[in-house]
């Protein structure tokens, strides 16, 4: 049951990455300082007060960058990436110290990090791009301010439902993520074919 929980804190913390790079991680800093999370074995550092004040300074350098016109749009090609790699970490410094997990090979322990977290925070963080470049496009960016505001609510509210009470969280974020992956395949199969040029004789 606790690894099960321990689960479904990381899935909602990476969800969280999706919206947010360094807010999950902040959240899990001030969590594990606070004593209301214990980090998996090597993950300790993140619940320590230099870790702390790095993620707190990311953070408000992220928030800020996102309320620039056009770079919100640069960052979302960085911040693709760096939300997989967020997502996998805190799946895996999530994984509650049972002895499922103390058993679990380090291979074993990154793969199930990587597919349950680094894809989850993918999906969402895919999602809001597709809506950035939305905004951007029929607003040319006037309405890049609601979407960059709505995204750091959303992440700081996943972070904290998933601290507190991690099954409501994962019972949010699957439909969530579900329909994100529906809306890409159908964008997919509706997407007009290519038609070649005849080059003229």
């Amino acid at each position: 049951m606790e690894f099960a929980l321990s689960l479904c804190l990381g899935i909602g913390l990476s969800a969280a990455c999706g919206f947010r790079v360094f807010v999950p991680m902040l959240g899990m800093s001030v969590a594990s300082m606070a004593g209301h999370l214990e980090l998996s074995s090597g993950f300790e550092w993140i619940g320590t007060l230099p870790a702390l004040i790095c993620f707190l300074a990311a953070t408000s350098l992220e928030i800020v960058a996102y309320y620039v016109p056009w770079l919100d749009n640069l960052l979302d090609t960085i911040a693709t990436p760096a939300a997989v790699v967020a997502g996998t970490i805190t799946l895996a410094a999530t994984i509650a110290p049972t002895p499922m997990a103390t058993e679990m090979s380090p291979l074993l322990r990154w793969s199930l990090a990587f597919i349950a977290g680094g894809s989850v925070a993918a999906i969402i963080q895919l999602g809001t791009v597709t809506l950035r470049g939305t905004s951007t496009l029929t607003t040319a960016g006037l309405g890049n301010f609601i979407v960059s505001t709505l995204e750091l609510v959303l992440s700081v509210a996943t972070t904290i439902l998933a601290i507190a009470l991690p099954i409501v969280c994962l019972l949010l974020v699957i439909p969530v993520t579900g329909l994100l992956v529906r809306r890409r395949l159908s964008r997919r199969k509706v997407a007009p074919p290519a038609v070649a040029v005849k080059p003229k004789a």
